[in-house]
Formats: C-alpha cells, sequence, structure tokens
C-alpha cells in the first residue's frame, strides 16, 4: 500500500508546525490503517505498528484507551487484534482528537475562551478572533470521517493512476531518438 511522502516522513516531521500531540497523530494512523482494513477481520497491534512505523508499546497504551471509549474493539487469540467497533463513515476525527488530546485547537477549549472574552476588555477583540479559529477547526474536525480521508486517498491514487497512463501514452509517441512520431 503506496503511503504519501507526508506519512513517510518521521513522526517528529509530520507534527512539527501542527497542534496536534504525536499520540493524537498516532491515534488517527492506527484509525485510519483500521479505516482501510475494515470488514476484513482483525489487525494486530505489529501489523499497524509496522506499516506506520509507529512504536509498539506506546500503541497499545492508545489502542486500549480508543477500546474503552468504544471506538475500536479487540478480539482475543491466534486470530486476534483489533478492528474498528462502528463503520469508517461513523468515526469522525474530533471524536479521536478529542479523546486523545482533549479540545480540539490550539486556542483551548470554547469555554475557556468565552470566559476570556466576558471578562478582558482590553483583549476581547482577540479572544474574538481565537474563538472563530477554533470553532472553524473544530467545525471541520467534526465533518470530516475516516471514510472521508480513506476515500480522498483513494481519488487521488486514481488521479495518479490516470496520469501515468496518460504519460506512457505520450512516451509511446516519442521514437527511440527522442523525436516526436506524429500521427
Amino acid at each position: 500500500m503506496a503511503r504519501s511522502s507526508w506519512l513517510k516522513a518521521s513522526a517528529h516531521e509530520r507534527v512539527k508546525g501542527l497542534k496536534i500531540s504525536q499520540k493524537g497523530l498516532y491515534a488517527l494512523e492506527a484509525i485510519i490503517t483500521l479505516g482501510h482494513r475494515y470488514g476484513t477481520g482483525t489487525v494486530k497491534i505489529r501489523d499497524i505498528a509496522i506499516e506506520n512505523d509507529l512504536p509498539e508499546k506506546f500503541l497499545e497504551l492508545i489502542l486500549l484507551e480508543m477500546k474503552n471509549a468504544r471506538i475500536v474493539e479487540s478480539v482475543r487469540g491466534a486470530k486476534g487484534g483489533y478492528q474498528l467497533r462502528r463503520p469508517p463513515s461513523e468515526i469522525h476525527l474530533s471524536e479521536i482528537i478529542r479523546l486523545v488530546d482533549g479540545p480540539l485547537a490550539p486556542f483551548g477549549d470554547a469555554e475557556q475562551l468565552r470566559s476570556l472574552i466576558a471578562s478582558d476588555a482590553d483583549h476581547r477583540a482577540l479572544y474574538e478572533v481565537f474563538l472563530k479559529v477554533r470553532d472553524s477547526a473544530a467545525k471541520i474536525l467534526e465533518s470530516t470521517t475516516v471514510a472521508d480521508l480513506l476515500n480522498r486517498a483513494a481519488s487521488r491514487k486514481r488521479t495518479k493512476s490516470r496520469k501515468a497512463k496518460k504519460d506512457a501514452a505520450l512516451l509511446a509517441i516519442v521514437d527511440k531518438d527522442g523525436t516526436s512520431n506524429p500521427k
């Protein structure tokens, strides 16, 4: 399975510039991997860790937390592992991030910002902007499901495949000398 260059980057490089913890990123990567395999049975922690280059012991703790939140379920035994408890279309990114990291945006939770708006007249306008940013981020994360991410990835893969076929057709027109062979 091809992974984007973003996913191939080290976890530290991926997190740099994002306001999400490494734990949150690992949780999202694990959920996406389970989403890819939804309906095909369980996936062993080791396989998820290897596929995403994640530390296995840390991943184990994250999956246990998601199991307790009823997002994933585990199956014991030789064919055991983890699987999504619900379809990818019913799991929103906001649910995962809130579970693992708490508030969704780098500006704290909405209630904290509303309290600052009400109590700090000198900085009210600034806190109002922060609240709008927070609300926009929350809206995007609340409306984006794991299935949405899987569909975008599949769409990108189809687009690359069509482009590769076009490029191959163009190359077939060119002679071995590098000259064009008009038809």
